[in-house]
């Protein structure tokens, strides 16, 4: 006689927990936003430029959106670059670029010029000064409308005046919200872009090529977008999106130590989002 016994699977190995050097991070579950991974993910910091998000989700919301629609480069705009040492899409003085071209400018090279373009145009008012605080108002009313109840926007390129701030669970729906427009993840996977702007004398002038800040785009597969950031007070931060097997990882690191660091942090809460997927 055999002794019968019974045979039971060997239970899943555990997926170690990443440790990151951000000081705060955050990855869910697209799908359906259940939540993956969370250090600090509630704390509130300084965003640098992936407050540029929030710039583009709102400009990608205005009703009956000419994307071609041109927009006169002003000297206000690079005056500002220089004035805060800013990153920039080399706008140029009196060139007429499109919407679209503005996006790509705010995104890639995250162009604090076309930020504030961007700003001037779709906010409200008679001068300068009262459409950028129109534009932010419309950030913040944004920002609520999708459960953003630690977050606030001072700034339209994340250049904060004191009170700038979001949190890494924040920032991740906010992506993930943002993710849901088809011209959104074209522009934040595009590796590089070279615009045609056309010139104040009416002839055509190709810009520099624009390169995506985001070197997940080349360095982790799957990899769909979002934005980097970074600041005196931000440190380095990116908010990350990825899809691998029909499933998608949206996640944000803030304050990590150093541009190569963020995007360690990345891939390590990348491949934890994706193993507890399974």
């Amino acid at each position: 006689m055999f002794a019968t016994v019974a045979l039971t699977a060997a239970p899943a190995q555990a997926v170690s927990t990443p440790t990151i050097a951000a000081k705060a991070g955050f990855v869910m579950n697209n799908a359906n936003g259940a939540q993956l991974y969370a250090k600090g993910a509630t704390t509130k910091l300084s965003t640098g430029s992936t407050t540029k998000i929030m710039t583009a989700k709102v400009v990608l919301s205005q009703p009956n959106l000419n994307l071609d629609a041109k927009v006169t480069i002003q000297k206000a705009y690079s005056d500002y670059i220089v004035a805060n040492n800013a990153s920039s899409a080399r706008l140029i003085v009196g060139d007429k670029v499109t919407v679209r071209q503005l996006l790509y400018g705010l995104m890639l090279p995250s162009g604090c010029d076309a930020a504030y373009a961007l700003a001037d145009k779709f906010g409200s008012g008679t001068t300068r000064a009262a459409r950028v605080k129109s534009f932010i108002g419309k950030m913040n009313t944004t920002a609520r409308s999708l459960g953003m109840t630690s977050t606030h926007f001072d700034s339209f390129d994340g250049i904060g005046n004191g009170s700038n701030y979001s949190t890494a669970k924040d920032l991740t729906k906010l992506a993930s919200n943002a993710l849901k427009s088809a011209n959104f993840r074209a522009i934040v996977k595009t590796k590089a872009y070279t615009a045609k702007t056309i010139t104040r004398t009416g002839s055509t002038r190709t810009m520099g090529t624009w390169t995506n800040t985001n070197t997940l785009l080349s360095s982790y597969s799957g990899t769909i977008g979002v934005k980097t950031g970074s600041g005196p007070e931000a440190k380095y931060c990116l908010v990350f999106a990825a899809t691998r097997g029909g499933k998608t990882v949206v996640g944000t690191v803030l304050a990590s130590t150093s541009t190569t660091q963020r995007a360690t942090d990345a891939t390590r809460l990348l491949n934890y989002g994706f193993a507890r997927l399974g």
